[in-house]
């Protein structure tokens, strides 16, 4: 048991100096004195608003986002047995990018960009769900997996469509953006209601952590032991599309995170769930907080998140895999 609890502590301290870092560097640098001027009360007004109101919300909005899209993947492999799935199997992501991007299309603020991305990536999960379960001749989870990816496929090519439509100079740039990812724009009550919902989506996890280590086993062993596979895996996919949809919302596209982060957790941990989705989502945090630190300091103009994730992810992953046993 001192395992799980030193990695904890590790990547809890790993995420606390992270945060202090990110809050310090910048185009406008501030030095741990004015850090710690800023917790006591005693910094200049200038420096206590680029803490609290410019880096704050995107600071917490990177730790949230980390967080969830972690946990909605540790969730997503575990339900179907594959260390190769990520939060957007089922299309919740296209869903939303779709969403965002119709809203984008017809120019209206921001608040509702984000609510029809949040409603898209639902909807787009619930069409899936609907469909596979019709599929009764086919394996449910071959059936989920195989109409999430024609699924995406549909709402791909209509978020293709709209590109293709919008106009080039307003409309386009913007969509483009979000497709990339960001969380530059994000205001408080943006991360305020996200972090409500992550809260939402991750009760559930938690609460049934126990059963969802049996769905890794065949449905038949599964239902043996007492554990009814289709309404534990509708309440997985549940609250696994509403963490990330929550986060998708309000950062856009960011990849790999969901992919990527668990399966280093699972090889550090075990495949245990719930020891594993605690720290999935201390590593998801870090790993994402460092990637936009990365982002807005790397050079004059900042790079998309979702870049530098791919960028970094794919030799990472490649390199966790070659160290991964044969068997998951």
């Amino acid at each position: 048991m001192r395992r799980p609890a030193l990695l904890y502590l590790i990547a809890a301290a790993a995420l606390l100096g992270l945060t202090a870092l990110a809050f310090a560097v910048g185009r406008y640098p501030i030095s741990p004195a004015d850090l710690w001027g800023v917790l006591s009360g005693d910094a200049p007004a200038r420096i206590q608003s680029v803490v609290f109101q410019v880096r704050g919300p995107r600071v917490m909005s990177a730790i949230v986002v980390g967080a969830a899209l972690a946990a909605a993947g540790s969730a997503y492999q575990g339900m179907f047995r594959n260390p190769l799935v990520s939060p957007d199997i089922l299309g919740v992501s296209t869903g939303a990018a779709l969403g965002a991007a119709l809203a984008i299309f017809f120019s209206v603020n921001t608040f509702v960009v984000q609510l029809c991305a949040f409603a898209g990536g639902l909807a787009a999960v619930g069409m899936v769900y609907w469909i596979g379960s019709r599929l009764r001749r086919h394996d449910p989870l071959l059936a989920l997996v195989l109409t999430g990816v024609v699924i995406g496929t549909l709402l791909g090519s209509a978020i293709a469509l709209l590109k293709y439509l919008a106009d080039p100079y307003n409309q386009l740039p913007a969509i483009t953006y979000w497709l990339l990812g960001s969380l530059a724009s994000v205001a408080p009550h943006d991360l305020m209601a996200a972090a409500a919902l992550t809260l939402l989506g991750l009760a559930p996890m938690l609460l049934l952590r126990w059963r969802i280590n049996v769905l890794a086993l065949p449905d038949d062993e599964a239902r043996s032991l007492g554990v009814d596979t289709a309404r534990l895996r509708t309440l997985v996919i549940a609250a696994a599309t509403l963490v990330t949809a929550a986060a998708v919302a309000i950062s856009g596209i960011i990849g790999w995170v969901g992919l990527l982060i668990p399966h280093a957790a699972r090889l550090l941990i075990g495949p245990d769930f719930g020891r594993l989705l605690p720290l999935a989502m201390l590593l998801g945090a870090v790993f994402l907080l460092a990637v936009d630190t990365l982002s807005r300091t790397l050079s004059s103009v900042e790079v998309p998140p979702g870049v530098l994730t791919a960028l970094i992810g794919t030799p990472f992953f490649l390199w966790l895999f070659a160290l991964a046993r044969r068997s998951w």
